[in-house]
């Protein structure tokens, strides 16, 4: 068994027999293993949502919160009356 990414969490899925087998078969078609494609997957629907998922990502959205990151509003110039 391969050693484990340090930070990486091990989680148990359950999956119904027809969702199982095409995941099985689409892992042996496009020779991933069936955790690629869950990591692709979730990163996917991660992206969906708009949720990072990397840590540079995670700390450039924490700098994007706060208000005093945001660049300045254009000033509208006022038309000149003559």
């Amino acid at each position: 068994m391969p050693e484990r990414p340090p930070g990486s969490e091990r989680r148990r899925i359950e999956f119904d027999a027809a969702p199982w087998q095409a995941l099985h078969r689409l892992s042996l078609d496009s020779m991933k293993s069936v955790q690629e494609l869950a990591d692709e997957a979730f990163r996917d629907l991660l992206k969906k949502h708009r949720r990072p998922t990397t840590l540079k990502d995670m700390l450039r959205d924490s700098v994007r919160m706060q208000p005093a990151n945001d660049p300045p509003f254009p000033r509208r110039r006022s038309p000149r009356r003559k």
